[in-house]
């Protein structure tokens, strides 16, 4: 038997074959390919890459290096491609614009699906070829598919890239111009663009490169030629309010075209670019309109140009400065109206006014004094909530306006027509309108609105700087209700200090958490002190309904009296009951009697009017003075003055107010005397009212502003000592320190309590330096030394 042998297969008939197989994907891959013809191809390659003739095509290459069939095969192929795709070039010449695109798009639509048929119609020469020659670091050697598209990119693309753009630009300029046009040819010459950046050192990775190069970067450079254009033109032709709206509106749209048919990638730079030419290029024209648009609160137009400004890193800067100086001053119109609208002078009263003492009532010292607190306060709410609003709506709750809102508000709050020179005036008003919402009867709001409204006084607090002046008035006006009773709502107190607790701290409102259990614990007492006189004494006709709040001096802020005081015979028995039941309980402590503090209730039976007779709500005073009349119905001024052993001032104070409800008379003969020991105060009997419980232990307006005076020398004089201590403490740790340093620390740890001024600490420094706690260093005059 003979055997023929096999004819092997050689690089001519094999391509010749393999050409019109690829020719047919390339061009009428949408007719389809036979299972039988695909592998037929796919077999002449392996039989081919395979054969082992040694025919010429099998030589050695004159560098030594021995030259695999794979490599004709691909050399082949990569010449039918480079011929393919100039065939592609030559019959797009007569294409322009959008045909051009439309050609471009179909014909890399087919190539991109032929090129992946082909990939795997060679895989045989990637395997046993391809991967070996980029082991060895062949850079100019390719997977197949990798092959199709730099084929693409160097023979069609690179000749081509020009005319796609030109037709790409010319489309997108159609659509800002408000046309409708084919966004899908975008999207696949954009698809195209991105699959032609390859990765020398890995095909296996993509890279933006020839996107950015030949697409991006004139697609950036024509938009801002357009916006540039466009911007100029339409700011001079119209308002900014309407340029904003126009700006506004190209953004949105740009943003819509990435996501239409653009990479991803480009967002940041397009929008980046459009926010360069249409906002930043006219930033000035825009933040000078910003004041107008405040000034007639154009809400919308604000967040219009918030939206845009903010784009721009500098762009809200001036913004921020010119809301700061509105806010400012509105607040400061704000305070002005109220302040023409009080009375310009303090109405002379006759309560203020006892005749025997010949005095008047004084001007306000300022505005202050006659301006309703909670009106005050209303006016400083108003403009805070109205620009809070504004900054949490239009401008998104951006921290820097917010920054600009606190630093306004703090100056308005803190330093206005109301406050004039000072700003020790609102923590008190503060602290009045406080006192007037917690007290029982309070027509400042109702019960359930009570928690807003601390809400809100917590919301001026927080800009007040003297929060030791509100402290210290804030303590007084709660020691008053709580001795006296008026408090309207326990809880609503605790919330009230609890919110003072979380905004100062615990030491911020000790004192006034301490005398709530002082309160509790005087109940205590009284129950004590009630069930020890049942059972020694019984019930006797010197007995009274008693009640009494023993209150320790370190926690309240209650001075002692300013004025000698002789008690009534009939309450000295009770007096002196509870003066040795304390003593017998709590031995070595003594009770100091704050009678200022005192009131109680007497009833009338003198009459001619009225048989069931009045109560009277008196203070300890007038009751002192009233209880004379059980012995007389006349007596002079001198003799009132001794009986009760009041000052002079006092007296005449509290007969003011007796005198003005007609209870005690001026006597005619006397009348005209002025300030005379004989003047003559008589019991009127024909006294009538409408009330049956009748109060004339009210404020009394020329002693609340004595005790206000007083508060704020009190609060200068803690200041101080809290300056020296602060001074002290610092010198401590540190031992040495310049003076511009220690000035600086000492501002620092009482800034949230209060803005100590320069001269006052100079002044704190000179006394410890006598005192010896500090000495200046020898070496250098601006410095000092911590003295052991």
């Amino acid at each position: 038997m003979f055997v023929t042998n096999k004819r092997e297969p050689d690089l001519a008939n094999t391509w010749a074959g393999l050409e019109e197989g690829v020719n047919t994907v390339m061009t009428k891959l949408e007719c389809g390919m036979s299972h039988a013809k695909y592998m037929q191809l796919y077999t002449s390659i392996y039989d081919y890459c395979t054969s082992n003739s040694s025919s010429p095509q099998n030589t050695v290459h004159k560098t030594g290096v021995f030259i695999m069939k794979g490599a004709h095969i691909y050399a082949s192929l990569n010449e039918y491609l480079q011929r393919h795709m100039k065939s592609l070039l030559t019959a797009s010449e007569s294409l322009v614009d959008e045909n051009f695109l439309i050609y471009y798009t179909e014909q890399w639509a087919k190539y991109s699906v032929a090129s992946k048929f082909v990939h795997r119609l060679f895989a045989y020469v990637n395997r046993f070829w391809v991967n070996r020659e980029l082991d060895d670091s062949h850079k100019d050697v390719y997977d197949i598919y990798t092959l199709t598209l730099v084929s693409w990119r160097d023979n069609f693309f690179l000749h081509a890239q020009s005319k796609v753009m030109n037709a790409i630009l010319s489309l997108v300029e159609r659509q800002r111009n408000g046309e409708t046009i084919n966004t899908t040819l975008i999207k696949h010459v954009v698809d195209n663009f991105v699959s032609l950046g390859l990765n020398e050192l890995d095909f296996k990775k993509s890279t933006l490169e020839i996107y950015s190069k030949y697409f991006q970067n004139p697609f950036i450079e024509h938009t801002r030629s357009y916006y540039q254009l466009e911007s100029e033109k339409f700011i001079a032709e119209n308002s900014i309010v309407d340029y904003m709206k126009k700006a506004e509106i190209r953004l949105a749209q740009e943003e819509k075209r990435v996501e239409e048919y653009l990479h991803i990638s480009t967002k940041g730079v397009l929008i980046g670019k459009c926010e360069e030419v249409l906002i930043k290029s006219h930033m000035l024209p825009m933040q000078d309109e910003f004041q107008n648009l405040l000034d007639q609160d154009k809400i919308e137009d604000l967040t219009r140009m918030y939206g845009l400004l903010c784009r721009i890193p500098e762009g809200l800067d001036k913004l921020r400065t010119i809301f700061e100086a509105h806010v400012k001053k509105q607040g400061l119109i704000s305070v002005e109206k109220v302040a023409e609208a009080a009375p310009t002078e303090a109405a002379e009263d006759d309560e203020d006014k006892p005749p025997p003492t010949k005095s008047k009532s004084k001007k306000p010292d300022s505005k202050a004094d006659v301006v309703d607190p909670k009106v005050y306060v209303d006016s400083l709410l108003e403009v805070h909530k109205k620009y809070a609003e504004l900054v949490n709506g239009a401008f998104r709750g951006e921290p820097g306006f917010n920054a600009s809102l606190d630093k306004a508000c703090r100056e308005f709050v803190n330093r206005n027509s109301v406050c004039k020179t000072g700003t020790s005036k609102s923590p008190e008003m503060l602290a009045k309108f406080c006192d007037a919402l917690l007290r029982k009867s309070s027509k400042v709001a109702e019960e359930t609105e009570v928690e807003d409204i601390l809400n809100s006084i917590m919301t001026v607090f927080k800009y007040v700087e003297d929060k030791d002046v509100f402290q210290k008035f804030y303590s007084k006006m709660l020691a008053k209700r709580l001795v006296n009773s008026t408090s309207a709502n326990e809880d609503m107190e605790s919330s009230m200090i609890s919110k003072l607790k979380e905004a100062c701290g615990y030491e911020y409102t000790s004192k006034l958490q301490r005398m709530f259990t002082d309160v509790t614990l005087s109940k205590d007492l009284n129950q004590a002190f009630k069930d020890q006189m049942d059972l020694s004494h019984g019930t006797s006709k010197d007995d009274y309904d008693f009640n009494i709040m023993v209150l320790a001096t370190g926690q309240w802020p209650l001075t002692p009296p300013n004025t000698s005081f002789n008690i009534p015979e009939d309450l000295m028995k009770t007096y002196e009951r509870f003066q040795r039941f304390y003593q017998n309980k709590h031995q070595g402590r003594k009770l100091n009697w704050l009678f200022q503090m005192s009131k109680g209730e007497l009833k009338t039976t003198y009459l001619k009017a009225s048989k069931a007779g009045y109560t009277f709500q008196v203070s300890i005073y007038q009751m002192g003075i009233l209880l004379q009349y059980n012995n007389g119905i006349s007596f002079t001024w001198n003799e009132l003055l001794t009986n009760t052993n009041l000052s002079p001032e006092i007296l005449g104070g509290q007969l003011g107010s007796l005198l003005k409800a007609k209870v005690l008379l001026i006597c005619p003969s006397t009348s005209k005397v002025g300030v005379d020991k004989e003047a003559k105060f008589d019991l009127n009997p024909d006294f009538k009212s409408k009330k049956i419980r009748i109060n004339f232990n009210v404020p009394i307006k020329s002693e609340q502003k004595v005790e206000s005076d007083e508060t704020h020398k009190t609060i200068e004089e803690d200041r101080k000592l809290l300056i020296q201590a602060a001074i002290v403490r610092i010198m401590k740790t540190r031992k040495s320190l310049k003076h511009l340093s220690l000035m600086d620390e000492v501002i620092n740890q009482l800034q949230s309590r209060f803005k100590p001024k320069i001269s006052d600490i100079k002044k704190c420094i000179d006394i410890l330096l006598e005192k010896e706690y500090i000495e200046r260093s020898k070496e250098q005059k601006d410095q000092y030394n911590y003295v052991a």
